[in-house]
């Protein structure tokens, strides 16, 4: 199996009362083009012709910054927005009923948050920013609008859709079959794959998410991701200076990985 698919973004933004005003960060007031975007090859517009991201432009959507700890939209809320990451990294999580988060997903720049609430029309988790992050808001009614016109852009909402299901897959993979190291090496591997596609060192990175946070996403407590983290480091396969990481043996922590894959 390979590691790609365990990939897990009109008028101003109306968000929802949720939050206070004065915690908002304003809008940025330049128009965003989706043409001229350094990250247009890794977002919404992979994939599409030229044609079609002419009208992607002329969509009206804005940016917003979001600071750190600050909650983009909330599980139940609403869905009006489909999200795209330019900056920044953020967390997707679900409240279990004992209380208790359940991080599902983890978001990097050039990818897209918000789907989940395709389908009821509300957002099933919730996504929260694990830095000063910046991200652009594209109202979901005016994008179906615009695919009604465009076979091209119909595929490539479908595709991300599909998208979606075969992270949720890999996730339900990760949990089910797989040991603590083999989970964590999946996950770092994955990681590097992602930074190295948005010219960011695949080797030294530094993790924006907790370990608790990471031991949520992959189903182990916070002790045995400290534990695997210091056995990997026993092995020569990382450094590991807090959240700074250096894979030592790129191969060797693939096959960890792979072993039990194929």
């Amino acid at each position: 199996m390979s590691l790609a698919v365990l990939e897990a973004p009109a008028a101003p933004i109306r968000f929802a009362t949720w939050q206070a005003p004065e915690a908002m960060t304003p809008a940025v007031s330049s128009k965003p083009r989706c043409s001229n975007c350094h990250l247009r090859e890794l977002c919404l517009p992979s994939g599409m012709s030229s044609s079609d991201v002419t009208r992607l432009d002329g969509l009206m959507f804005t940016r917003r910054k979001v600071k750190s700890a600050q909650t983009l939209y909330r599980e139940g809320e609403r869905f009006q927005f489909v999200y795209a990451v330019r900056s920044g990294t953020f967390k997707s999580s679900l409240t279990l009923a004992d209380g208790r988060e359940q991080v599902s997903n983890f978001h990097i720049a050039g990818e897209l948050m918000g789907l989940d609430g395709v389908a009821q029309g509300n957002h099933a988790s919730s996504a929260t920013a694990l830095e000063d992050a910046e991200v652009c808001a594209i109202p979901y009614a005016h994008l179906t609008e615009l695919a009604a016109g465009s076979s091209g852009t119909q595929h490539l909402i479908s595709r991300l859709m599909s998208r979606e299901i075969v992270r949720e897959q890999s996730l339900m993979m990760l949990l089910g079959s797989m040991n603590a190291e083999e989970r964590l090496a999946a996950f770092l591997l994955n990681l590097s794959k992602r930074l190295k596609a948005r010219g960011y060192s695949a080797s030294e990175f530094h993790l924006r998410m907790t370990r608790a946070e990471i031991g949520s996403y992959l189903g182990m407590t916070l002790e045995t991701v400290s534990r695997t983290f210091s056995a990997f480091q026993e092995q020569r396969l990382l450094e590991v200076d807090k959240r700074h990481i250096r894979i030592i043996d790129p191969g060797a922590l693939a096959r960890a990985f792979e072993m039990r894959v194929h």
